[in-house]
């Protein structure tokens, strides 16, 4: 997703960006049904929103504007949101940290529908270098910086402890990486320039949890 051209048009906000990926993903299971039009009313219905607030959504990305009784074209709403989010584009990142969690992005295949390709990881683990996962090599750290400004790679993800987190925030953006989406559970700076975001994974499992107690003691 080329989050930074989006922030650029102030006028759309991150809960209408937000809610985009799930626009996508039900128009996109309603066309291999064979489906050719939807309502903005089927839309709410299946993403918990307003229809008003649908077609206020899908107005702000498209120029779909709707038939009487027949709704949307689904074909044209996934192109164009796709051309929105930039998943028409496929950008090649790398991962930093192939523990666990980089490795499940070296093996995970649904990026590529997203927009993201996840051609390689980097470790200071000596027993991890050399080895790869879905073809995928991962190289010792020492080789960040060259193999990412020969490849021109736009995106990393970091996937290491929080105390080596902003060495290597930084080594990517001094190699030319433009985003980051950063795992590490730690406040990190980069310039005005690059996109970060930061995923908070004890943040959101204690929401989980804390939703979890909050049903259990209904019951």
């Amino acid at each position: 997703m080329k989050e930074k051209d989006i922030e650029k048009d102030n006028s759309i906000s991150k809960a209408t960006i937000a809610r985009m990926p799930l626009y996508l993903h039900f128009l996109q299971e309603e066309n291999s049904k064979g489906a050719k039009y939807i309502s903005s009313t089927v839309i709410a219905q299946n993403i918990s929103v307003s229809s008003v607030l649908v077609r206020k959504d899908l107005a702000l990305v498209s120029s779909e504007a709707g038939r009487p009784r027949l709704g949307f074209a689904i074909s044209r709403l996934i192109v164009d949101i796709e051309k929105f989010l930039g998943y028409d584009n496929i950008s090649d990142a790398v991962v930093v940290g192939a523990g666990g969690l980089g490795r499940a992005f070296l093996a995970y295949e649904g990026f590529k529908s997203n927009g993201l390709n996840v051609v390689a990881a980097f470790d200071v683990d000596e027993r991890l270098i050399g080895t790869s996962v879905a073809g995928k090599e991962i190289f010792s750290l020492s080789e960040l910086d060259s193999f990412v400004a020969e490849n021109k790679i736009k995106i990393g993800i970091v996937a290491v402890p929080k105390q080596a987190a902003q060495e290597v925030v930084n080594r990517l953006v001094a190699a030319g990486v433009k985003a980051i989406w950063n795992f590490a559970p730690a406040p990190l700076r980069v310039p005005k320039d690059i996109v970060l975001k930061t995923e908070d994974l004890a943040a959101s499992l204690a929401m989980l949890a804390g939703k979890l107690y909050k049903t259990d003691e209904r019951r």
